[in-house]
């Protein structure tokens, strides 16, 4: 049987497809999948620019575009066009191998071969030495992996300009390179700016430029190989979906490891695939797991994250992976939250703990220090106690007199601590009075109850968005697992924390030096949206990593090249959302899924107007947790951790991002301050990066500060 493999443009083109042709495609893969000469089913092209390209007819109208090797039974489906449009494909491309990368590459050679006249005659009339890579030798263009065809049309090259005419015509890292050498970079600096999205840790060492398997092995963001007809029906039952839980090599490397000794943690920024590595790693140890029949132990895997629609959203990764896993009883998906519940109910004797949501916590302690005329606001006493208090576990007065409160805006002198002390003493009785908890003292009850008891729940525990738990969730996780090979698998970044919390997990009992991994390369977002994502990003504040080292973003990007993203400025909140009407409306005409699309704003109210706004239009709109097929809309917190083909970002005003109302006066107290505004510059940062191909900005008015565009 041949083995197939589906390029992404492929996947795109059929996404766009009536079903009509989308089944008669799923036919005609049908049968060249299962007859035992496949190629009886391809047809040779006449004038094919590459040999190696053959089509497959999907009806009268339509064709499949192939790469069949010469030789063995690997095939990559190209693309599905129009008759016409397919041949006059066929015409133009030409692949390669990368010689240096060993990556599989395309080129537009007909366009090329169209421009050369009119490169040569600009090249006549330049000088010695005026002509753009003059000083570049032949043997360093290919050590960049410039293909040795391509050099005749890039020695023509006389000025930027007619560089970038070429972006659509080149390969993305042949390009690349020559941008690197046209900027001034050295041969050295451009190979380390090309390399440094290496799916494999090096270049390989020989390239057959006639392996194609290979070269499509080694080009995983662009090409996937389908395991059997099962996942072939899966992927194409939704094509967005499979890159959704596609691994690549180090991906995989670190997710099907055998064993680790202790807990280990994987960072990396947006888009580097720690969710969809924590996802396989639940799989790969959940498959680990003795029989449901076998009389051993049946404790189960816990799969879990900070919120509700973040745990919604791992449970449909694990179900895109494999179906049975999460009913089976193997893994259990929950948030923390739920997990303190259900200790606490069990504890009282069935009785369940009653908590009050972030909102009514916050209103009753301002609304109780006020009336107690305490001298500090509810705000501060209530951070003071999360971020305090509960984070280092004090359970009393000389405790917090004596203890460490680096990192507090706001200095609290010695004698002021026990009245401060008092203050949240008696905030707290009347809550325990009144059979009411928050959240993290419901975690750090939990885990106690856990301590005390030494029960533990599971096996193994994966954590997912790690870098936002407060250290009584942690407390919580590592009471909740037994200390040994495999006990935590967690997976964060920093860079996109968006709640106070502040973490050490060596000082939680949780040592991941030496088992720390970190993922560069996104395979979700193209490097120009990346690219002009990464500088809404401060560096003033340096970002400190769960394992109380900086973290920084260096050497992170994307191999995937794309449209910039676009930012458009309104006279009001009606033409924005008028204009965001048309464009949900355009991506979903050219083919993108409505459940592939999401529209984030950084406030509710907002969010709930784009809803009215886009059902008004035709156009089905749902919360981001929503099963329903439709445009998914909500806050910048509710995207969080999801993905999306296509993005638009909201109301990205100034006076609204970074929302005044969370942002204490600089005055007042200055860490605080620039806390809250890095805060709020990562809520952006995740809200962008949550596209993989389309990123559409608005605001009306005076832009948010933090936009990276031209003022």
């Amino acid at each position: 049987m041949a083995q197939l493999a589906i390029a992404k443009e492929f996947l795109t083109e059929y996404a766009k497809l009536e079903k009509p042709v989308q089944k008669a495609v799923q036919q005609a893969i049908g049968r060249f999948q299962s007859h035992t000469h496949a190629g009886l089913h391809l047809e040779r092209v006449r004038n094919a620019r590459d040999p190696r390209i053959r089509t497959i007819r999907i009806d009268k109208f339509w064709r499949g575009v192939v790469l069949a090797p010469e030789s063995g039974d690997s095939y990559c489906l190209l693309r599905v066009l129009p008759h016409d449009e397919a041949y006059a494909y066929c015409a133009s491309r030409r692949f390669t191998v990368n010689q240096r990368l060993g990556v599989l590459e395309s080129r537009d050679e007909l366009q090329l071969e169209t421009v050369t006249p009119a490169l040569e005659k600009a090249a006549a009339s330049s000088g010695v030495g005026e002509r753009l890579f003059d000083q570049i030798k032949d043997a360093d263009l290919k050590r960049l992996g410039v293909d040795e065809d391509v050099l005749p049309v890039i020695r023509l090259l006389t000025r930027e300009e007619h560089l970038e005419a070429l972006q659509r015509l080149l390969p993305a890292v042949q390009y690349d390179a020559l941008v690197a050498l046209a900027s001034g970079m050295t041969v050295e600096e451009a190979w380390a700016e090309v390399s440094k999205n290496l799916v494999e840790a090096t270049a390989p060492q020989r390239v057959d430029p006639d392996d194609l398997t290979t070269a499509m092995a080694r080009t995983p963001e662009q090409v996937v190989f389908v395991e059997g007809p099962d996942e072939l029906t899966r992927i194409l039952a939704h094509p967005f979906d499979v890159w959704r839980v596609f691994l690549h090599p180090q991906q995989r490397k670190i997710a099907y490891r055998e064993t680790y000794r202790g807990p280990v943690m994987i960072t990396g920024g947006a888009g580097t695939g720690k969710t969809v590595t924590a996802v396989h790693r639940a799989a790969f140890l959940a498959d680990r797991l003795p029989g449901e029949d076998g009389g051993e132990d049946d404790t189960p895997i816990l799969l879990t994250t900070y919120t509700r629609h973040l745990a919604d959203a791992l449970r449909d990764q694990v179900a895109l992976l494999v179906d049975d896993l999460a009913t089976s009883g193997r893994i259990k998906i929950a948030t923390t939250d739920s997990i303190c519940f259900g200790v606490i109910k069990e504890a009282q004797g069935g009785r369940s703990p009653k908590p009050l949501l972030d909102g009514e916590m916050r209103e009753r302690w301002e609304n109780e220090a006020k009336a107690l005329a305490f001298d500090h606001t509810g705000a501060f006493l209530l951070s003071e106690w999360e971020q305090v208090i509960l984070a280092q576990r004090i359970t009393t007065e000389q405790e917090y007199v004596k203890c460490d409160r680096r990192g507090r805006g706001r200095p609290l002198a010695t004698a002021r601590k026990p009245e401060v002390w008092r203050a949240i003493q008696t905030l707290t009785d009347r809550m325990r009075q009144d059979g009411v908890w928050s959240f993290l003292q419901m975690a750090d009850e939990a885990a106690r109850i856990l301590d005390s008891t030494g029960q533990r729940l599971f096996r193994h525990i994966i954590v997912d968005e790690g870098q936002d738990l407060h250290p009584a969730q942690w407390r919580l996780l590592r009471a909740a697992v037994a200390e040994g090979p495999d006990d935590l698998f967690i997976a964060g970044d920093p860079h996109q924390r968006i709640y106070e919390n502040r973490v050490s997990l060596k000082q939680l009992g949780i040592e991941v030096r030496g088992r720390s991994r970190r993922l560069t390369v996104s395979y979700r977002t193209t490097h120009e949206i990346l690219s002009w994502a990464v500088q809404i990003l401060h560096d003033d504040l340096p970002v400190t990593g769960m394992d109380d080292i900086d973290d920084a973003l260096a050497g992170y990007g994307s191999p995937m090249h794309g449209r910039r993203p676009v930012v458009r400025r309104f006279p009001d909140r009606e033409a924005e959302l008028d204009a965001l009407v048309e464009q949900v409306r355009d991506w979903a005409a050219s083919g993108v899924e409505r459940r592939a699309i999401g529209v984030a704003s950084r406030r509710r109210d907002l969010a709930e107007q784009v809803k009215r706004k886009l059902k008004a239009a035709g156009l089905p709109a749902y919360a981001p947790s929503a099963k329903s097929d439709g445009v998914k809309v909500g806050t910048m917190h509710a995207m969080k951790g999801l993905e999306f083909q296509c993005v638009a970002a909201v109301g990205a005003d100034e006076g609204l991002i970074p929302l005044d109302s969370v942002v204490p006066p600089e005055m007042d107290d200055l860490t605080a301050h620039q806390h809250a505004l890095q805060r709020e510059r990562c809520l952006l940062f995740v809200a962008c990066t949550r596209a993989r191909d389309a990123l559409y900005v608005s605001h009306t008015g005076r832009p948010s500060p933090f936009l990276p565009i031209p003022r």
